[in-house]
């Protein structure tokens, strides 16, 4: 029997270890990648650590996941998919499409979504058996290094901009310049929005611009964010990328009348938003989750036409844990990848 590695914890937040596995076949609507790239996410650290209901051990995370196909299951080639083609599977891992949401096509908030490394093993592998429907393809321009953190932290920041209310032109600020930030001043500037970077540190003002930012705000200056943002005449959008619920607060009042705080950026602790702070401006403060498959493609698709890339730092999937810790540490530049197979 052939057999295959992948890195691995045995109990809550465990050290990783590289052990080999017997080779699993796909079943009916799935197939199984052979893993060349698995982003290394901050959302990985809910299921190290058993933090999500459902989690098991021995726990194999990661989804961030970029590959080609090597085996289909039964039902898989009349949907169009071949041995060999290149796909990337995010945080959206698959849908059950018999809830509610999935009935309404709502795919991204199934109420039994599947995500690889929660429902099912993750991309820590050399190998990964996936439902069809995760399955994004993988333009010929995008490396499998890039696609993987696409798949979430990627397809994370261009939805929460393409489904805000902003229109090209409008004032929208990023709060975060980390994983998901550095993205999102990129995708804003690609989307023709006058864009504004918010994070801590003068020193971070030059990265900013960098990436395209029209106006950088240092949010320990010591001045208020919220009079920063309204001396540019105000955010038609804030999106929080920043897991830091006083920070994304910091932006409320910064918001122009009808305009919107999308919190992508995860935190535990509560909001200090009041319903006042809301009702003159007819503000709007909503979650966003990830998206599709359909939408991973879009976010490739678009950042392959604009030559926007993540920033990745590569290491071996037998560094595992090295890879983790310094992504746990927050001393990743900006997403950790591991490199699996060529």
């Amino acid at each position: 029997m052939s057999t295959y590695r992948a890195a691995q914890v045995t109990e809550p937040n465990g050290t990783f270890e590289l052990v080999e596995r017997q080779l699993p076949e796909p079943g009916f609507g799935h197939v199984r990648i052979a893993v060349e790239a698995c982003g290394v996410c901050h959302s990985d650290a809910a299921f190290v650590s058993a933090g999500l209901p459902g989690v098991s051990f021995p726990e194999v995370p990661g989804h961030e996941i970029a590959g080609r196909i090597e085996a289909l299951g039964d039902g898989v080639q009349e949907r169009g998919w071949q041995e060999g083609d290149p796909v990337a599977v995010g945080w959206f891992g698959g849908s059950c499409g018999h809830c509610k949401p999935c009935r309404q096509g709502d795919f991204i908030v199934c109420r039994n979504l599947k995500v690889p490394g929660w429902t099912y093993d993750g991309g820590f592998a050399e190998k990964v058996i996936a439902p069809v429907d995760a399955l994004a393809r993988i333009p010929g321009t995008v490396s499998a290094i890039d696609a993987g953190p696409m798949a979430c932290a990627g397809v994370t920041v261009f939805n929460g901009l393409r489904r805000s209310s902003a229109r090209p032109g409008d004032l929208v600020a990023v709060l975060g310049l980390g994983g998901l930030g550095h993205l999102g001043v990129q995708y804003a500037v690609a989307m023709g929005f006058e864009t504004v970077a918010i994070a801590r540190g003068p020193e971070k003002a030059a990265f900013a611009k960098q990436l395209g930012a029209h106006h950088y705000i240092d949010s320990t200056s010591g001045a208020s964010v919220a009079q920063a943002l309204q001396s540019l005449g105000g955010a038609n959008a804030v999106l929080a990328t920043a897991g830091n619920s006083e920070a994304i607060t910091a932006t409320v009042d910064g918001l122009a009348p009808r305009g919107e705080l999308v919190a992508i950026g995860a935190d535990t602790a509560p909001l200090g938003i009041s319903p006042a702070q809301l009702l003159m401006n007819a503000l709007i403060v909503r979650g966003h989750p990830s998206g599709t498959a359909q939408d991973v493609e879009d976010t490739m698709a678009f950042s392959a036409l604009h030559g926007i890339r993540p920033i990745t730092e590569t290491v071996p999937l037998d560094r595992a844990n090295e890879a983790y810790q310094k992504m746990l540490a927050g001393k990743a530049r900006f997403r950790m990848v591991l490199t699996v197979g060529s």
